[in-house]
């Protein structure tokens, strides 16, 4: 069982280490400063492996337990920020024009630091737990660089666990489920060739603007009527790109977005609905569309037993009440899921309060979610 005032007397500390990592972002694998920082720290509290390099700049270090036991539990930490002006005005905002942590990765670093120097000075568990601090979430990069690199093959993991900062949930309150608990990802692109026209002889050309609104709105009947109606599913034009005069109609449009599901039935639906939907309604009005469509990351799926540790743990560390283990699931993104398909393991949510929301240029980690944070981490090491 942790040392509760321990962790609390640390959380100072901990909080110091958050916003240095906050003022310094770094994205993608450009994570320098904060993987430095990460293993500096791992090798100062006496770890007995600490490896930089993995998945290009990814640190993993090793820790050894006092008691008997061969079980590995591996830990995730993702490092890396985002391509956002930050808007927030605090004394430890980012000194990186452009970049900022508007995800919590900052928090989630500098918890599980925390977690690695108590345990490091407890060693009371049994067998290894293993420490992932990774690059490149943001991308959907960084775990499968990971994996490639021979993350479980070097340091091999009976389970992996994730957390990640929530707003809106109360501060240090807990919520994770088990199956789907994040939805797969996916970017398409869709381009229109028509055939341009002045704006005052529209019948001489055909519309690309025309052409595209009428795919935006044809492409919502994917979800409403060609999936099952309990089938939570998301498809989204996020960027319209076409023409840049008042008074011609151009010959092309571009339209971006994304789909978002729980299943793999939906998702392969999903992708030949869309492609049929643009190509048929584009060629309904004399138009042409090509589209592209990228399979980003996969739903993230907890593994019933693992949540259920997970839910006890975030529970005991919460209190009563403070914790859900059925949360619904939510239709925002990990690349974590790529560790859940190599190996059994459970990702949960940690409250940040009322305030802004992910990738908000005003988000900032809320430094009273650490002591629940390191105590969450340390009950799964010690509860293996």
């Amino acid at each position: 069982m942790s040392d509760t005032s321990r962790i609390e007397a640390l959380a100072g500390e901990v909080a110091g280490w958050r916003r240095e990592i906050h003022r310094n972002p770094g994205t993608g694998f450009d994570v320098g400063p904060t993987a430095a920082l990460v293993a500096e720290k791992l090798r100062g509290f006496g770890f007995d492996e600490v490896v930089e390099g993995v998945g290009r700049s990814g640190v993993v270090g090793v820790l050894r337990g006092r008691r008997d036991g061969s079980r590995a539990v591996g830990l995730r930490a993702d490092m890396d920020a985002l391509p956002i002006h930050e808007q927030t005005n605090l004394g430890h905002a980012s000194r990186v024009p452009g970049k900022m942590h508007a995800c919590g990765h900052d928090g989630h670093t500098a918890m599980l630091l925390g977690a690695a120097r108590y345990l490091a000075e407890t060693r009371d568990f049994a067998g290894t737990a293993v420490f992932v601090f990774q690059p490149a979430e943001e991308i959907s990069q960084g775990a499968n660089a990971m994996i490639a690199d021979g993350l479980f093959a070097r340091f091999p993991v009976d389970a992996i666990y994730g957390l990640h900062s929530l707003p809106g949930l109360p501060v240090g309150h807990f919520a994770t489920r088990p199956g789907a608990v994040m939805a797969s990802v996916d970017r398409f692109e869709i381009r229109v060739e028509a055939r341009g026209a002045h704006a005052a002889m529209p019948h001489q050309g055909v519309d690309a603007v025309y052409v595209a609104s009428q795919i935006v709105v044809a492409l919502q009947s994917i979800v409403s009527r060609n999936l099952d109606p309990l089938e939570p599913a998301v498809v989204t034009v996020g960027a319209i790109q076409a023409g840049d005069a008042f008074n011609v109609l151009p010959d092309s449009a571009r339209l971006l977005g994304t789909a978002r599901c729980l299943s793999p039935a939906a998702r392969d639906t999903i992708e030949a609905r869309l492609a049929a939907v643009a190509e048929g309604v584009a060629r309904l009005n004399g138009a042409e569309a090509r589209v592209t469509y990228d399979r980003i990351s996969a739903a993230t799926v907890n593994h019933a037993a693992e949540a259920a540790i997970a839910a006890q743990v975030a529970g005991s560390v919460a209190g009563e009440g403070n914790s859900e283990a059925a949360m619904p699931p939510l239709m925002i993104g990990e690349d974590f899921a790529s560790f859940l398909h190599e190996r059994p393991g459970a990702f949960a949510f940690i409250g940040n309060g009322d305030t802004a929301g992910l990738h908000h240029p005003g988000y900032d980690f809320d430094d009273r979610a650490i002591p629940a944070g390191i105590r969450y981490w340390v009950g799964l090491v010690e509860a293996a």
